[in-house]
């Protein structure tokens, strides 16, 4: 069949929708491949449906295209039959190539059964023709077609496979890919064309399908059911490609959710929760293997110091360089956890107890140097407690407890090194718990009290006021002095409502001496970072005034130096508030925390308050009494009177008097009393 007897324009649609059908095939089988279940059988049919029909399409358009002279008509059944033929080729070809692998064991018998498919389809088609003479062959041209059938398969099947999977380089080699096998199918369908020899006239009486006006519709429709394949095979890559993006982020999501889960953000060290899992998987360990171990509870001395006066952020900075320390150590089997603020734990695998003790040894020894951040030294020391399995405990409750018992023994013993758990060391522990357990409902029991140490003036040695110091008559322990308690209440909390306790019954205590004629006389209250941090301290301070009729002036709140400079704006809106109402501040402790002038002369406090530490060893030419009086000269610049306390004896008293002192306080002036040893009517 030469060329010319060929309509162009139909030879040209039947080459697009051969292009449109290998497009269409080479996205089908990406979406198969992707998909799993329903959803991807439903690809596999549809689209092998879609390339089946533009297939046989394509090759039925290219009869059509033949001179519309000649008249052809076609036979129903084989036309149906040549297109089940296209079909079911398209089908095996996609669910070909669906599988993980596609070797040349599989390949070649894959192409030999697709390429046979396309033949039977294209003959078929063929004998469907209804012509008065049978229609001759060249059988060497049919035998081309054959070929080029098989090698068009295995290049289909394998640039399939290999195009499978979602990529934007991937798109553009498909589409590349997509030309050349419908190039190769339509030269298949045109060399077989070329071994036909068709009559020169064809019958018009043979019934079939009139082909002269079917090539429009054929193409329309074919294009159509193409088009709408590709769309949605578009469409929906779009989609898998926005659900594989919104699925990678969600893992990322939630590997950092897990990291953060497990892992402390700050040190980047495991947390508790992966601590006691890794606990739980030692003790699984060593239970089978018969083997020891050591958790060791760490904290830092020292730190809340450095957090105070340098702030959170330095404090944050120096546990990141107290990290980096520790690790350097460690070796073999272990892991290090950091569990609370400046509270860390080691679990690590050892031979033997001296093993344990030379490695908390090192960790001290790393720690000791001191840390050079931003030009500030910061002096930290270590604090360690060992708990060894199974000695010390036989589950992960008894090991932490005991470890964290032995750390306690540690802090009061002297701080800066580290102790082996012994059975004594727990009784100290529930002790302290029980303790803090009871401070709870110490208030509601009427335990707490409230001794009070007298303030005197030092131009006429009388009696100014009295500050009021905490003990707690606890009935089993006895008298309880503040050092016992007042650091769990702090880190419990319980402080809070211990705290507003205090500032009630000292207005309570005051309005009792007012009524005795002691008008004069006022009462000085520490503040805890946590209770001057309250939102409600100043409407306790309120309540209590006006419950107790205290004129405001005659109640000083004193605040530590570290206090106060833990958040410098927060504690000058603080203090301002209550020296609004009258209330009088007093800087506590002064000269051991780390004061910003700029800051201090913006505090509205009324007196400062020098540490004992400095009156202890006062003498004339002391580097101490350098200090006092410098102190001393600020106070008399910022217009504030100055409170000495911890005088003990007649030399500092006078020292102290000469420097210009206005207010002492101490032992040699007088002990804490309870209220009813204090004589009211005259000197104590």
């Amino acid at each position: 069949m030469l060329f010319s007897h060929y309509n162009a324009i139909l030879v040209a649609v039947s080459f697009l929708i051969a292009i449109l059908a290998s497009w269409a095939a080479l996205n089908m089988a990406g979406r198969v491949a992707i998909s799993r279940g329903r959803t991807a059988r439903l690809w596999l049919i549809g689209g092998g449906v879609s390339m089946g029909i533009g297939i046989w399409s394509m090759h039925f358009i290219g009869m059509l295209a033949m001179d519309a002279a000649m008249q052809m008509r076609y036979d129903l059944l084989l036309t149906l039959l040549s297109l089940a033929a296209a079909i079911a080729s398209s089908l095996f070809a996609l669910k070909m190539v669906s599988v993980g692998r596609l070797g040349l064991r599989r390949l070649l018998p894959g192409s030999l059964i697709m390429g046979s498919g396309i033949v039977v389809m294209h003959y078929t088609g063929m004998a469907a023709i209804t012509v008065d003479e049978p229609i001759g062959w060249n059988y060497g041209w049919v035998a081309c077609s054959v070929v080029i059938a098989l090698l068009a398969s295995f290049a289909a099947l394998m640039l399939t496979f290999r195009l499978r999977h979602e990529t934007a380089q991937v798109a553009l080699m498909r589409f590349g890919a997509a030309v050349l096998m419908g190039i190769a199918i339509a030269g298949m369908h045109y060399t077989g064309m070329m071994a036909a020899h068709l009559p020169t006239h064809m019958a018009a009486h043979h019934s079939g399908i009139q082909g002269s006006w079917l090539a429009a519709l054929v193409s329309i429709v074919t294009l159509f059911i193409l088009a709408i394949t590709l769309l949605l095979s578009i469409l929906d890559a779009r989609l898998q490609a926005r659900t594989a993006l919104l699925a990678t982020s969600l893992e990322k999501a939630n590997q950092e959710l897990a990291r953060l889960a497990l892992q402390d953000p700050l040190t980047q060290l495991p947390n508790r929760v992966l601590f006691e899992d890794r606990l739980a998987q030692a003790l699984g360990k060593a239970q089978r293997t018969d083997s020891l171990f050591a958790v060791m509870f760490i904290d830092l001395d020292g730190f809340k110091a450095v957090n105070d006066a340098f702030g959170h952020e330095m404090g944050d900075r120096l546990l990141v360089a107290v990290t980096e320390r520790l690790l350097q150590p460690l070796s073999g089997q272990y892991t290090l956890a950091r569990i609370g603020g400046d509270e860390f734990v080691l679990l690590a695998e050892t031979a033997a107890p001296d093993d344990a003790a030379r490695l908390a040894s090192a960790l001290v020894r790393a720690i000791d140097t001191p840390f050079i951040i931003d030009r500030y030294e910061l002096i930290v020391t270590l604090s360690i407690g060992i708990a060894l399995y199974p000695a010390d405990g036989e589950n992960e409750r008894e090991l932490m407890f005991n470890a964290d018992a032995a750390m306690y023994h540690t802090k009061f013993s002297g701080r800066n090194g580290y102790h082996f758990f012994q059975p004594s060391m727990n009784t100290f522990a529930q002790r302290q718990l029980q303790l803090t357990n009871d401070l709870w409902n110490a208030a509601e029991r009427g335990e707490l009290r409230l001794h009070y140490q007298p303030k005197v003036e030092t131009r006429s040695g009388a009696i100014v006021g009295f500050e009021a110091l905490l003990r707690w008559e606890h009935p089993r322990e006895g008298l309880l002095m503040p050092d016992l308690f007042l650091p769990q209440a702090e880190k419990t909390g319980v402080i809070i409502p211990v705290g507003n306790w205090v500032i009630n019954e000292a207005c309570r205590q005051l309005a009792a001496w007012r009524a005795r004629g002691q008008l004069g006389w006022s009462i000085a209250v520490n503040l805890s970072a946590l209770q001057f941090e309250q939102p409600q301290l100043l409407d306790t301070v309120l309540a209590a005034l006006a419950q107790h009729q205290i004129p405001p002036e005659k109640l000083i709140l004193e605040v530590t130096e570290t206090t106060a400079m833990r958040h410098p704006e927060k504690s000058i809106n603080v203090l301002n508030s209550l020296t609004a109402l009258g209330v009088k501040a007093s800087i506590d402790d002064f000269g051991t925390g780390y004061s910003s002038l700029l800051y201090l002369k913006r505090l509205p406090a009324s007196e400062l308050k020098i540490d004992r530490a400095f009156i202890k060893e006062l003498t004339g030419d002391s580097e101490d009494a350098i200090i006092v009086s410098a102190i001393v000269g600020l106070a008399r610049t910022l217009d504030l009177k100055v409170v000495a306390e911890g005088v003990e004896n007649i030399e500092q008293l006078e020292f102290l008097t000469t420097l210009g002192c206005d207010v002492l306080q101490g032992y040699f002036l007088g002990r804490p009393a309870t209220p009813a040893s204090i004589e009211v009517d005259g000197p104590l």
